[in-house]
């Protein structure tokens, strides 16, 4: 998977894994410990609302506003840390009146409150900003995409998962941070439309040919969720009767590809039953639910969902899997609306945890399959996932550093949730772990052990040293075994410590087994020399080898 498929843009493509560049080797920047910490300019005071006013210039693509940040005082503080990322520029930063004392530190700006906060207040910063934004970038990190639709017409849209959403608007720009609602007020010229996030509360039409399109969050968003989406657009609309009652749909193609988007999107139903039968209800009743046609390939923009896939089945028209079964759906509408359970309503404090993104968004499109074809298909669609993954770093990153990525958290990631799913051992139990885990972390921030804790003792086993092994070594467990004077010895080879994960084998003459190596080893009477015939469940993600000859390896993998 190292061909020229990775030259493609991570940062305008969160749903591509196969295509996503990896962070994992990178030496981390200045700026992305400054973006990426919970510094002590950031930990007093916690936003609880945006308000968003940017005003969107095609002709230039330059962009320009003020963002509204109102926030609560936790603990007393002096520095406020402001993050906006070159070019744009910060003209101003005013509270009750008067303009604050800003020092900028690369892409941050830190400011000075007109007093000293104490614990408990709450206070607002108007930010005034203007410039080109992904200026000077290449694409596939600029974050924005000015861009041109088949007919010629303007087409803008945001994508800022890795650079942040200081790449285009004022914000504190930590993925820690979530505002309790927020407003989006966009103006574009005429004859543009404007989607982005929760419902449309009002347009405004202005005599400079343009149009405010007002927009509110109800809920918390993490800020890459955020998003500005101008172009021709058509509309059509249908509901869903949910768990929570009556969810609307929306949906935004391009005017030209409507009749092509009603056929497309049309499985967008069937995937939110799914997913509401394994998650629970959809994050967003008051939001609703959007797909949005994007000149990228997409990203999960929460209850705004970015399409960008042309109407092709699969990953523009593969299937990752190699096993056919990702044809049958269009990848960018599943993967990315798994995202409103997990990155949306779930989001991670910190990039090194996005694998509770990934890996369940992931492990998300076996189970829609499963949903449609049963159990065994969902489970070779997963098993077939693991022919991408690279095992070049582990899949949980560095504290306190922005941009950080590894592909390895999408196939990887989901096939460690496929062998959990093997240890629990019982659908039922685990469909309650699932809907548990969306319940008790419902529209918060969370680290990567909370997660991996809560699955701990959800499901009653020990699961600690099996994510250290696939999480923070590049190491597939591999099961040794011999047969020697009518025993089967076994045992788990390269794996860390405390490593005793049990694991589902075929034995000739014995029939399925359950073993549970440990790192030295075991022994099973076997009836005859056919003990030596060993095979791994492959919905195990490990690796088996036959150390009693001098060749024959199988693969559970």
């Amino acid at each position: 998977m190292r061909s020229p498929l990775r030259l493609a843009a991570a940062l305008l493509c969160a749903a591509a894994p196969v295509l996503a560049q990896s962070r994992d080797a990178d030496v981390p920047t200045h700026a992305d410990s400054v973006r990426g910490a919970d510094n002590p300019s950031r930990a007093w005071w916690d936003v609880t609302f945006y308000d968003l006013h940017v005003r969107i210039n095609p002709a230039d693509s330059s962009v320009s506003g003020w963002n509204g940040i109102t926030y609560r005082v936790v603990q007393p503080g002096r520095t406020m840390q402001l993050d906006l990322q070159a070019p744009l520029v910060l003209d101003s930063a005013v509270q009750d009146g008067r303009t604050l004392q800003a020092r900028r530190d690369g892409n941050a700006y830190f400011l000075t409150p007109t007093a000293e906060p104490k614990a408990g207040e709450t206070g607002t910063v108007t930010a005034y900003y203007h410039g080109q934004p992904g200026r000077g970038r290449p694409e596939r990190s600029s974050g924005v995409v000015w861009s041109r639709d088949s007919l010629g017409a303007p087409w803008f849209a945001t994508s800022d998962e890795l650079p942040g959403a200081s790449i285009w608007w004022p914000l504190k720009d930590w993925l820690g941070e979530e505002p309790d609602s927020q407003r989006i007020a966009v103006t574009v010229p005429d004859p543009l439309l404007e989607v982005s996030n929760g419902r449309l509360r009002g347009t405004t039409h202005h005599a400079d040919g343009t149009t405010t399109y007002e927009w509110f969050v109800t809920g918390p968003i993490n800020s890459y969720g955020v998003a500005v989406n101008a172009g021709r657009y058509g509309h059509f609309a249908d509901t869903l009767q949910g768990e929570s009652g009556r969810l609307s749909l929306d949906f935004w193609p391009l005017a030209a590809h409507l009749d092509t988007a009603r056929v497309q999107w049309a499985q967008a139903k069937p995937m939110l039953q799914c997913f509401e039968h394994w998650f629970g209800p959809y994050p967003w009743y008051a939001d609703g639910y959007k797909l949005v046609e994007t000149p990228y390939l997409g990203m999960e923009h929460q209850s705004g969902i970015a399409y960008g896939n042309k109407f092709l089945p699969g990953y523009l028209g593969r299937d990752l899997s190699g096993t056919g079964l990702g044809l049958e759906w269009d990848y960018i509408v599943i993967h990315e609306s798994a995202h409103e359970w997990f990155g949306n309503s779930i989001s991670t404090r910190e990039p090194g945890d996005l694998w509770v993104h990934e890996a369940f968004a992931t492990y998300a499109e076996g189970l829609y399959v499963e949903c449609g074809h049963g159990r065994t298909a969902g489970a070779a669609y997963l098993i077939g996932l693991r022919r991408g993954i690279r095992n070049t770093g582990p899949i949980v990153g560095p504290r306190g550093v922005a941009g950080w990525y590894n592909t390895d958290m999408y196939f990887k990631g989901a096939n460690v949730l496929h062998t959990i799913r093997q240890l629990v051992d019982d659908d039922a139990r685990w469909l309650t772990i699932l809907r548990g885990l969306t319940r008790t972390f419902r529209h918060r921030t969370v680290t990567g052990a909370e997660i991996e804790d809560y699955l701990a003792r959800a499901s009653g086993l020990e699961l600690r040293p099996v994510f250290t092994q696939y999480f923070t070594t590049t190491r597939i467990p591999e099961l040794e075994y011999r047969a020697e004077q009518g025993q089967l010895a076994y045992r788990w080879s390269g794996v860390v410590a405390g490593f005793a994960m049990p694991v589902r084998v075929q034995i000739g003459g014995l029939g399925q087994r359950l073993l549970r190596p440990t790192a030295s080893w075991q022994r099973l009477t076997v009836p005859s020399p056919q003990g030596a015939e060993v095979k791994v469940d492959e919905n195990f993600y490990v690796t088996a080898r036959n150390v009693g000859k001098p060749a024959g390896r199988s693969a559970g993998r």
